[in-house]
């Protein structure tokens, strides 16, 4: 017998407001932050509760502090790729951070 499955996105769609989930062991959060003039909202993205900075290009990609030379679709798959470089080793914290 047939059996029909809801399609189920592994990845947050361009709408998506939040994401939490573990990758290679490692926890991953990221909120949208309340947005701009222009709508578009800043990304807090964290990996095992260390902040992970990204920044959105202007082609609509992302790129993480961990990895500044190749861009991504989404936040998630940033910090998936930041994780991906880190290995085992942890984020740290910048100066002023906690």
């Amino acid at each position: 017998m047939l059996q029909v499955r809801p399609f189920e996105r592994s990845e947050p769609g361009p709408n998506a407001d939040a994401f939490d989930e573990t990758y290679l062991g490692r926890h991953i959060v990221g909120t949208r932050q309340p947005g701009s003039a222009t709508g578009a909202g800043a990304w807090q993205v964290t990996v095992d509760g260390r902040p992970l900075h990204l920044m959105r290009r202007a082609d609509g990609s992302y790129m993480s502090m961990v990895d500044h030379y190749t861009s991504y679709d989404s936040p998630l798959a940033a910090a998936k790729a930041a994780v991906d470089e880190l290995g085992d080793q942890q984020l740290r914290p910048q100066e002023g951070e906690m």
